[in-house]
């Protein structure tokens, strides 16, 4: 036991530790003085002391020794292999024991962290420990064999009784052993060149036993024989010979060689015995454990051993009837007419039955293997039974274990849709490694490769067209171990498949396993996918159409406590008012003034509705502008009120509608002109048909139109909703200073905060969903950024969700804007969240998928390598009209103010700008799949900056000087308070004219931080290019509501300028200033 290592205990361990999850397994032997390892994993040593084994404990159990926590078991909590390295925490051994019962060690797994096993684990390690027992006393017998070889060897070499003989392939004697001298008589040199026939009996010459003996020796590797061979005198010689074949060191057969003993006395000597022996050596026959003869008068003659095992007291003889009665009764009817008169009645001539009897010592109940064989004697003239038995309780026990297990795999195997087979390459015609054999298959494999009865067959008789190309993708999986997936078509079986392949370890068994899965169901569903992804692109375009025509012409929000009616310039400019005074504050009668009179009134009236009982507000009328004309416009918003019934906020937008007005009008006009005309339709419906038509068309245009309105009604309610989450926080912290109450301050603080970021969080899904949405990829590891949100996912979802990951080993990398691919992930499993109100599993799963040419097309993709991410619930799920709507922006199933319908228009976006595809799968009652495809990126990650905040807060300037221009006032001085904090200069200025005249100055500028939106004429934008004539290089920091893109495009992205979004963190603006400052130094 104690030797070198053995594939077969390695294969043994290995699959100890596969199936138990463990990453250690060992195979250990313990002894009075120390403890080795036959095989192990994970480990990386050959042995530990005794005084630190854990084993050793285990020896000291019936069977097994199971330790959950070995920190929490006083056995084990200091031994220093669970204290220090390798810190083992958990520990679960089954006994290894020879057959005389003697534990000499254990088959056990261990792990890093506390934990337990399953049932099926525990039966599955004690059949491995059997197992490995099973594996030593083989190798015994073998060494046993061997040593007994050696020692015959020896003694036929110093017999001068043995006979040696070699002969050719012709049957000529070659070479004439000395002890041939003494058997035969012959001298060599008379026996040299002759026909070997002249040995054998006149009888055996004539039917060729020796050539018989030669086939039987080509067959089975050698010929055995007792039977009558010839001297030089004529005597004849009783010989047990053994004839094999011959190799030389090329292994090219040479001929023979014949050994025969001469054992003519020993011949006479078992004659002689013969009677006496011939019971004996019948029940040799039989078997080697507990022997017994019953006679014709029912007595039986048994054993000592015999007696132990039915637990009877030793003796010779005892009744027959003794045996039966201890018989089980449910096995009565088979095994008690075995122990009958001899030729009775159900007594058959041949016996092997297995039977449970109850120990007369002990009561234990046994299972006692029979085999027994009626036989005559003829000196008496009479019969009996002759035979042995043996107790194979553990056997059986192992077996019905054993063969439930095999059940339950095999029908689990066979039941599982997915297809399953495992291929094994082998060296063929076309050279190493160049063709594969099926060794195992289910029916769900025949089902998907639509090929039955693959089991033994090879790839090349399968189909050798395709041959080269699966043995090159296989091939490449046995090579390097990396796993792979991707799709393809199977003509014969007419479906899309879904193909996973990984290296069967150890490599050494060239062994692949290949996974199937149908996803035809899936491809439909993606064909329905693409049908809702078309309407959604519909009415993304609907929006942008809106935005870009100019259908929404202005915004307000009417502050209802305080009466302050604010409105954007686009709103002063249709109502002919002063831009400035929208900003400041009106009052609506300034606003109703520039109503037409005969529209006053009713504008009003439907105003006072709305605030009285809140909600949505529409309302159309005419509107003097500047020229002096009245234009239709439709006034569409929302009236807020408090918990109290008081209203709050009324904000809205003005929607042009004049073009829809006169289509109405024209189509007014056109409808009493065809009831005109009723009488002579038939005549006319021709010319008029097309008019009609183009009519119906514009309305439906100015429909669309209409629906912009509804959307950002939902939109500014939204808004509204954190705008009060914000000012109330704000004025809560004022009371408390004013209090003097410090403790709560935090907790608002931390209110608004919060507010900001939804509200930051909203524009950004918008601007997503929009297009607009200027992304910063890089290469990413996805896996690693998913292991970083695992415990913010979980917090979010709270503890009535399971969360699980299953990320792929080697995962593609790929280039991505983080950030958005974190708020993509966090904002699915919220979704998933919502659908499972009761609780239930969220599972997020990574994988490597190339994407063929079909199965591209299908996507709406290029062919090539991706990964995806998706994420699975049990919740809900979604019909499929839902599903046809989800990406619609703003369509949400979830209540008023718990969604803003922008989440999952807002991950098709960035899926999209990211070059990758999103596809929802999902049925009601059974949950939903969002997968994300992103393209694979073949660089090398890149390392992460260092993000030390803390040190960036602590930089001081050196004298440089910021100019801030932001219309805003309270943005400029917060900017002016952090950098000054920080010992820089700032100089402050309010539009784009103003910076600019700084800018022109000889004054010390060493960063301009500039809004782009500015009064004045002059945007930020348009500032920063004419300062590039007086001050070239400038470091410039651009902040901006909106996204880059749709701000300052790409012209402006050379070195030393940069865009950031409001709002933003301190911590990040002051690390931006940093930067941009030592960039300036670097240039001058």
């Amino acid at each position: 036991m104690d030797s070198a290592r053995e594939a077969v205990f390695d294969e043994i361990a290995g699959l100890a530790a596969s199936v138990c999850d463990a990453p250690i397994a060992v195979i250990n032997f313990v002894d009075r003085d120390r403890q080795f390892f036959k095989a192990e994993v994970g480990l990386g040593v050959d042995g530990t002391p005794l005084e630190t084994s854990l084993c050793a404990h285990a020896l000291l159990e019936e069977e097994f020794l199971l330790v959950p926590d070995t920190t929490r078991d006083a056995r084990f909590a200091c031994n220093p292999l669970v204290t220090g390295a390798p810190h083992l925490r958990f520990y679960a051994g089954a006994l290894l024991r020879t057959p005389e019962g003697v534990a000499i060690g254990t088959m056990c797994v261990l792990d890093h962290r506390p934990r337990s096993l399953t049932d099926l684990q525990i039966r599955t390690l004690r059949v491995l420990a059997q197992h490995v027992m099973a594996q030593l006393e083989r190798g015994l017998a073998c060494h046993k064999a061997t040593l007994a070889e050696a020692r015959q060897r020896a003694i036929v070499d110093n017999a001068v009784d043995l006979a040696i003989v070699t002969i050719d392939r012709d049957g000529m004697v070659m070479e004439w052993g000395a002890g041939a001298d003494h058997v035969f008589g012959w001298r060599e040199a008379e026996a040299i060149g002759r026909h070997a026939g002249f040995l054998f009996t006149p009888e055996d010459r004539a039917v060729g036993r020796l050539h018989q003996d030669m086939v039987e020796a080509d067959r089975n590797g050698r010929a055995l024989a007792d039977r009558w061979h010839l001297a030089r005198n004529g005597r004849r010689l009783w010989s047990s010979v053994e004839l094999t074949p011959l190799a030389g060191r090329d292994g090219q057969q040479l001929g023979y060689v014949l050994v025969l003993r001469d054992r003519s006395e020993q011949h006479r000597v078992d004659t002689a015995l013969k009677a006496a022996e011939q019971g004996l050596r019948w029940a040799q026959q039989a078997g080697r454990l507990g022997l017994f003869q019953v006679g014709e008068d029912a007595i039986l003659h048994a054993t000592p051993e015999f007696c132990r095992l039915f637990g009877l007291a030793s003796a010779t003889t005892l009744p027959a009837a003794t045996i039966t009665s201890l018989i089980l009764p449910e096995d009565r009817a088979t095994a008690a007419p075995l122990w009958t008169v001899p030729g009775s009645a159900g007594n058959p001539a041949q016996q092997e039955v297995e039977y449970r009897i109850r120990r007369a010592e002990d009561g234990a109940v046994r299972w006692i293997a029979h085999r027994g064989e009626r036989m005559h004697d003829a000196e008496t003239d009479s019969d009996r039974i002759a035979g042995v038995v043996q107790d194979v309780t553990e056997r059986r026990a192992a077996a019905d274990t054993l063969a439930r297990s095999e059940q339950r795999y095999r029908a689990l195997f066979e039941a599982i849709d997915d297809g399953f087979c495992i291929i094994e390459f082998f060296d063929g015609p076309h050279g190493p490694s160049s063709d594969y054999v099926h060794v195992e298959a289910n029916a769900g494999y025949e089902r998907h490769s639509g090929i039955a009865g693959i089991v033994g067959r090879t790839l090349r008789d399968l189909a050798p067209d395709q041959a080269d190309d699966w043995i090159a993708l296989y091939g490449e999986v046995l090579r390097t171990g990396e796993p792979i997936r991707f799709e393809r078509y199977f003509e014969q079986a007419g479906r899309h498949v879904e193909v996973s392949a990984a290296r069967v370890e150890p490599a050494s068994r060239r062994q692949v396993l290949v996974m199937f899965r149908d996803i035809e169901a899936r491809r439909v569903a993606e064909v329905a996918l693409r049908a809702s992804e078309a309407l959604a692109q519909e009415n993304i375009e609907r929006v942008q159409l809106a935005l870009s025509a100019g259908a929404i012409i202005g915004t307000w929000f009417w502050h209802l406590p305080t009466d302050r009616f604010t409105v954007d310039k686009a709103f002063a400019i249709a109502f002919g008012l002063d831009p400035a005074l929208g900003r400041e504050g009106l009052s609506l009668a300034q606003v109703v003034e520039t109503v037409h009179p005969d529209d006053q009134a009713g504008l009003a009236e439907a105003i006072n509705a709305a605030i009285a009982r809140g909600g949505p507000y529409a309302h159309q009328y005419r509107v003097r502008r500047a020229d002096g004309r009245y234009y239709w416009i439709e006034a569409n918003g929302r009236v807020d009120h408090g918990a109290d019934g008081t209203p709050l906020f009324f904000p809205g937008v003005l929607l042009d509608v004049e073009e829809r007005r006169a289509v109405e009008k024209e189509l007014d006009r056109t409808t009493a002109a065809l009831r005109a005309l009723t009488e002579t339709l038939e005549q006319r419906v021709a010319e008029r048909g097309a008019e009609l038509m183009k009519t119906e068309e514009q309305l439906r245009q100015a429909q669309k139109m209409e629906a912009v309105g509804q959307l950002t009604g939902g939109l500014a309610h939204d808004f509204n909703n954190l705008l009060a989450g914000m000012s109330g926080a704000l004025e809560m912290i004022g009371t408390r200073l004013g209090q003097g109450r410090l403790g709560d301050v935090d907790r608002y603080l931390i209110a608004a905060q919060g507010a900001v970021k939804r509200a930051a969080a909203l524009t950004h899904r918008l601007l997503a969903f929009s297009r607009r949405q200027t992304l910063d990829p890089k290469p990413t590891d996805v896996n690693t950024l998913i292991s970083g949100m695992v415990e913010l996912i979980q917090r979010t979802v709270g503890p009535a969700i399971m969360l699980e990951t299953g990320q792929t080993a080697g995962l593609w990398t790929t280039l991505v804007d983080a950030g958005q691919l974190e708020n993509a992930l966090l904002n699915l499993c919220i979704n998933a969240r919502d659908a499972m109100p009761d609780g239930g599993r969220i599972r997020i799963e990574t994988a490597n998928t190339w994407l063929d040419r079909e199965t591209a097309r299908t996507h709406d993709m290029p062919e090539g390598p991706y990964l995806s991410l998706s994420v699975t619930d049990s919740g809900t799920g979604m019909s499929p009209e839902v599903i046809e709507r989800v990406f619609e922006p703003f369509f949400t199933t979830k209540p008023i103010g718990q969604g803003t319908g922008l989440g999952l228009s807002m991950i098709y976006g960035f899926a999209k700008q990211s070059g990758g595809q999103v596809r929802i799968q999902s049925e009601a009652g059974i949950g939903t799949v969002v997968r994300l495809y992103l393209p694979r990126y073949d660089g090398e990650l890149m390392p992460e900056a260092e993000n030390d905040d803390a040190r960036i807060r602590n930089r001081t300037g050196d004298g440089e000087t910021i100019l801030v221009v932001d219309d805003e006032p309270t943005v400029r001085l917060l900017l002016a308070d952090v950098l000054e904090d920080l010992g820089y200069g700032v100089v402050e200025a309010a539009d784009g004219m103003s910076g600019l005249r700084l800018l022109q100055s000889d004054m010390r500028i060493d960063l301009l931080i500039s809004d782009i939106g500015l009064p004045g004429g002059m945007n930020g934008r348009q500032m920063a290019e004419a300062a590039q004539a007086h001050r070239a290089g400038l470091p410039t920091l651009f902040i901006t509501g909106y996204a880059e893109n749709s701000v300052i495009g790409s012209g402006l992205r050379a070195p030393g300028i940069e865009v950031m979004t409001k709002p933003f963190a301190i911590d990040k603006l002051v690390a931006r200033v940093a930067e941009l400052i030592a960039q300036g130094r670097g240039a001058a």
